[in-house]
């Protein structure tokens, strides 16, 4: 499977792919370095061509809540350019990204001869809307443990790659997550504390589920953790 299917850069033809990138340029980023900031203008949108960011909104006092998590393919920036208004989150790359930038106008100028993309965009807004709802839900119906459990199986089955507990090395049936979050990044996503997403990562090593070290997450159980997840 192509590492852009099911995004939106994937979801363009030839020819659009083609038309959009003539519309805009080639950026790149640093690890750390925020492509959009939270508030500001909507000058331009983006489109992930390498790498993997967060979006974040930052806590009145303090700490950020963590949005998502977008791979290659992912478009950016597209709500603000649309409707206008400033910035709703901020987004960090979390390693070294290229991004096609386009300008806000030529983004609309190309939505306004391409139809069926606008409809892309409402579709993928569509599934985002409804993603956050189910987000809101599992803040009431399960505890620390089992929304770090609900966001291991998304980490798995979104950035995963088979794993040997044997050998330590690609292959077999545990499952490494490439995305390296910190703990903090993890709680900011959960919505809870950074000591309760530690004792839930204990809880889940404890059944053998999870295996946890230096920005490194393996799943040795992701059936488990599904289960616990609902």
């Amino acid at each position: 499977m192509s590492a852009l299917e099911g995004s939106f850069l994937g979801d363009l033809t030839p020819a659009e792919r083609e038309e959009l990138t003539a519309r805009g340029r080639v950026r790149e980023f640093d690890r750390g370095e925020s492509l959009f900031v939270e508030g500001e203008d909507p000058g331009w949108v983006a489109v992930l061509l390498q790498g993997r960011v967060k979006a974040c909104s930052y806590r009145e006092f303090g700490g950020e809540t963590l949005l998502a998590v977008r791979g290659p393919g992912a478009l950016l920036g597209e709500v603000a350019a649309i409707d206008g208004l400033p910035r709703s989150a901020t987004v960090t790359a979390l390693e070294p990204v290229r991004a096609l930038a386009v300008t806000a106008d030529e983004f609309m100028a190309f939505l306004q001869v391409h139809g069926r993309i606008s409809v892309l965009i409402m579709r993928m807004l569509c599934q985002r809307w409804r993603d956050a709802d189910r987000k809101r839900v599992e803040f009431g119906m399960f505890d620390a443990t089992g929304r770090v459990a609900q966001r291991l199986v998304e980490l798995a089955e979104r950035f995963g790659v088979p794993y040997d507990r044997r050998t330590g090395e690609a292959g077999g049936d545990s499952v490494q997550i490439t995305l390296n979050l910190s703990q903090e990044e993890l709680a900011g996503w959960v919505g809870a504390s950074r000591e309760a997403v530690s004792k839930a990562l204990r809880t889940l090593r404890r059944h053998g589920w999870i295996e946890t070290g230096r920005r490194r997450l393996i799943v040795h159980d992701l059936q488990a953790l599904r289960r616990h997840a609902r």
